[in-house]
């Protein structure tokens, strides 16, 4: 068993994992059917130092459909390639790891902190976490089948009675994990209420290898406030990044300046938008792509779309170059 350990070199605001140093210490949290290859890049570019891939299932049997593909990663992808897996049984996440090692990723992420009852059903996600002798098997078969860095992303605990990420984070350092990331809520919590940020703190003072803060992450004041607060060597956005691409590079200029950057123009939302848009009818082609740029659109928009017209409108759309004129239409309408 690897028990190598990760190093957190806060000093140039780059983390470190195994051989792997990351630009910066945002990373963009894994998301099923969101995070996928043009998601991912986009939130690259806009300042995140990695961004995890959606989450993999470990039956093999699910591997070569294409929504599994589309999951996968390439080689030919910008930055540290980390892939995520979902699962239950030891041998089954041992060979998940190896297959996504084979097929390019640089990095493995193991989910145990997805709240989903269709994944919990199959005691997959958070759901382990009632299973703290079972996660020590996953840990320790998924670290000795690949030869690259292994890390955890979980959740605080079961429910508010039972909160053990702390043994969970020992569990994981002993295994080799090489940094865990923790969303500050239980999994009876879902995505209810406030995150709340104690059981990261105390996580990072009972383990050494790197520990990634997650949960509301949602400005760059926060993220200032979390980093302080946890003593975190990093920290993981998920939902704020919806439709926000662009605030990895809010975040790191006001931990580097304590300056707060303007927003982007009407005109830099529309071109960030439409380049968004073209690249997903690209990636899965105009049926599929259209339907899943729905979603994002809605994100990007919430705040300028507040009782949903335009939406409902584009959402009817089933012709991808249609999509890209209502877009075009509608930035003029507003400018």
């Amino acid at each position: 068993m690897r028990k190598m350990r990760a190093l957190a070199d806060r000093e140039g605001d780059t983390l470190q994992i195994g051989p792997y140093k990351l630009e910066n210490t945002l990373i963009l949290a894994p998301m099923a059917g969101i995070t996928d290859k043009p998601f991912r890049e986009l939130c690259l570019r806009f300042g995140a130092g990695m961004a995890v891939s959606e989450m993999m299932s470990s039956n093999p049997r699910m591997w070569h459909t294409s929504k599994s593909k589309n999951r996968m990663v390439h080689l030919s992808e910008k930055g540290l390639r980390s892939v995520q897996i979902s699962g239950a049984e030891p041998s089954l996440m041992a060979n998940a790891a190896q297959y996504c090692v084979e097929n390019g990723a640089q990095l493995i992420d193991i989910n145990m902190g997805c709240p989903a009852k269709k994944v919990n059903k199959k005691l997959a996600g958070s759901a382990l976490l009632t299973r703290p002798d079972l996660i020590e098997k996953i840990l320790n078969s998924v670290v000795a089948a690949v030869n690259v860095p292994v890390t955890l992303k979980t959740r605080t605990g079961w429910d508010l009675d039972n909160k053990n990420c702390v043994q969970i984070a020992k569990i994981a350092e002993n295994s080799g994990i090489q940094a865990i990331a923790l969303h500050g809520r239980t999994r009876t919590c879902m995505y209810k209420g406030e995150a709340e940020y104690e059981s990261i703190r105390a996580v990072k003072e009972a383990v050494s290898i790197p520990v990634i803060a997650n949960g509301d992450i949602d400005s760059p004041q926060k993220a200032k406030k979390v980093l302080e607060y946890t003593g975190a060597d990093a920290l993981m956005i998920g939902r704020s990044a919806q439709g926000r691409p662009w605030i990895f590079r809010e975040i790191q200029h006001y931990l580097a300046t304590g300056e707060l950057l303007k927003a982007p123009s009407s005109e830099e939302v529309k071109n960030i938008l439409l380049g968004h848009v073209q690249e997903l009818h690209h990636f899965y082609g105009e049926l599929e792509g259209l339907r899943i740029a729905r979603k994002h659109v809605g994100w990007y928009l919430k705040e300028h779309d507040l009782l949903g017209e335009f939406r409902r409108s584009f959402n009817a759309i089933e012709i991808a170059n249609a999509q890209i004129d209502a877009l075009q239409d509608h930035f003029e309408n507003v400018t």
